[in-house]
C-alpha cells in the first residue's frame, strides 16, 4: 500500500509538472504570437518608405546626365537627396525569441511550433545582419561623399529650420547644390547612390520574404492555437 501511495504521488507530480509546462509553453506561444503581429506592422511601414526611395533612386541615370551636361541646374537632385539620407532597417521584436533562447523555452514547445520559431528567429536575424553590414555600409558611402559634393551653403538650405523639431525639407532653392564641377566626384558620388539602391531593393526584398513568413505564422498559430 505504501508503495502503492508513493507511486501515485509520483505520478501526480509529473502530470502537474507536465501541466505546468504545457502552460508555460502556451504563454511563449501566445507571446510570440504578438511578437509577430507587431512585426508585421512595422515591416508594412518601412516597405512604404522604401518603396518610395527605390522609386526615387531610379531616376538616377536621367539626373545624372542632365547634371554632365550643366552641373548647375541641380532640380533633379533634391528629391534624390532627401530619400538617400537616411536608411530605415526595421526594428524587429525579439523579446520572446530572448526568453526563449535564455530560458531553455524550447524543450518545452511542441516539435512543429519549435521548428517554425527558430526558423523565423533565423530569417529574422540574417535580415537584422544584413541592415548592420550591407545597407549601413552603403549608407555611410553616400553620406560621407555627399558632404564632399555638396555646397554648404545649399545644404543650409535644403530644411526650413534645421533647430526645429519637425525641419521642412524644401522642394526648391536658388543656390545650386553642387560644390564644384568635379566630375569625378560627381561620378562617385552617383555610383554610390546607385550602390545604395541595389541595396535597398535587397532589403525590400527581405522585408517581403520576412513579412510573408510572419503572416504565415500568425496564420499558424491563430489556428493550432485559436488565437483571436
Amino acid at each position: 500500500m505504501l508503495f502503492l501511495a508513493v507511486f501515485c504521488g509520483f505520478l501526480a507530480e509529473n502530470f502537474r509538472e507536465h501541466q505546468v509546462e504545457k502552460h508555460r509553453a502556451k504563454q511563449y506561444v501566445l507571446s510570440f504570437y504578438e511578437d509577430l503581429k507587431k512585426d508585421t506592422t512595422r515591416l508594412g511601414k518601412v516597405l512604404e518608405v522604401e518603396n518610395k526611395k527605390i522609386e526615387s533612386l531610379s531616376h538616377l541615370k536621367n539626373c545624372y546626365d542632365s547634371l554632365v551636361i550643366n552641373p548647375t541646374v541641380t532640380t533633379c537632385l533634391f528629391d534624390i537627396i532627401k530619400n538617400s539620407a537616411f536608411n530605415n532597417p526595421g526594428v524587429l521584436t525579439d523579446r520572446t525569441l530572448k526568453q526563449l533562447a535564455n530560458a531553455g523555452g524550447y524543450r518545452l514547445l511542441e516539435k512543429e511550433d519549435a521548428d517554425s520559431i527558430i526558423g523565423y528567429d533565423n530569417a529574422s536575424s540574417a535580415f537584422v545582419s544584413f541592415n548592420l553590414t550591407a545597407y549601413q555600409e552603403a549608407q555611410d558611402n553616400v553620406r560621407t561623399t555627399f558632404n564632399s559634393a555638396i555646397d554648404f551653403t545649399a545644404n543650409t538650405e535644403l530644411y526650413s529650420n534645421v533647430t526645429a523639431s519637425n525641419s521642412e525639407y524644401v522642394s526648391a532653392m536658388k543656390t545650386p547644390l553642387l560644390f564644384s564641377n568635379d566630375k569625378a566626384l560627381l561620378n562617385k558620388y552617383f555610383n554610390e547612390l546607385f550602390q545604395y539602391l541595389r541595396v535597398i531593393v535587397g532589403h525590400r526584398n527581405r522585408i517581403i520574404s520576412l513579412k510573408e513568413k510572419a503572416t504565415g505564422l500568425i496564420l499558424f498559430f491563430k489556428q493550432e492555437y485559436h488565437l483571436k
